[in-house]
């Protein structure tokens, strides 16, 4: 209920929400980025592609949307653009230090395959939260009649999830005890993430 609350304080200011929707944009395409970072140098497979270039589009659908509110709304992805700025920058960033930390003592793997195993477990936990995040977004969007809209954004994410839970059942039987610990660590991070947001965006409605 606090997320949702505070979701309606953003879509509620035009130049607010438009930092939402660009803090949620350059998230999509950091995790665009980190998932090609990931990449064997020769064995890339087709999902993996596909996560990319969808997380990327997502990244553009969402800056896209912005023009919806203002064209002159957030064209960059300086600090001044977006939400809690070192909070965002610091959560994907993170989450893949902590998470491959864990994967190696976890697994002993190679470079490769440690690269590999963060790619999958990372994304795990980032689906996973996208799976909360977006339809909760939706649902207030819905409720003010916004011209924004991201549904489709939450039809590739719950496929993104699926895809995930079959690359990991066959990367691991007891992938799911490992992905626990992942999501442990995404949660916190995730909460220090809320935190700040809500944080700035309450010094902005008071400052309006």
């Amino acid at each position: 209920m606090e997320f949702y609350n505070l979701l309606e304080r953003m879509v509620q200011d035009n130049e607010t929400h438009a930092k939402w929707l660009n803090t949620l944009s350059f998230m999509e395409n950091a995790g665009a980025r980190k998932i090609s970072a990931c990449e064997h140098p020769t064995k890339v497979s087709l999902i993996q592609l596909k996560h990319a270039a969808e997380e990327h589009r997502h990244a553009y659908y969402l800056k896209k949307q912005i023009g919806k509110l203002d064209p002159d709304f957030c064209k960059t992805y300086d600090n001044t653009e977006l939400l809690a700025p070192i909070a965002t920058r610091q959560y994907l960033h993170s989450l893949d230090v902590k998470a491959c930390r864990y994967i190696q003592k976890a697994f002993q793997l190679k470079k490769e395959e440690l690269k590999y195993a963060a790619y999958l477990f990372v994304t795990y936990a980032i689906e996973v939260r996208a799976d909360e995040l977006y339809p909760v977004y939706q649902d207030v969007l819905t409720k003010e009649s916004s011209k924004i809209m991201v549904k489709s954004i939450i039809l590739e994410e719950e496929g993104h999830l699926e895809e995930m839970i079959n690359q990991l059942n066959e990367f691991a039987e007891d992938w799911q005890t490992h992905a626990d610990v992942i999501l442990e660590i995404e949660k916190e991070l995730h909460e220090q993430w809320m935190n700040a947001i809500t944080e700035e965006v309450s010094l902005l409605n008071y400052a309006s």
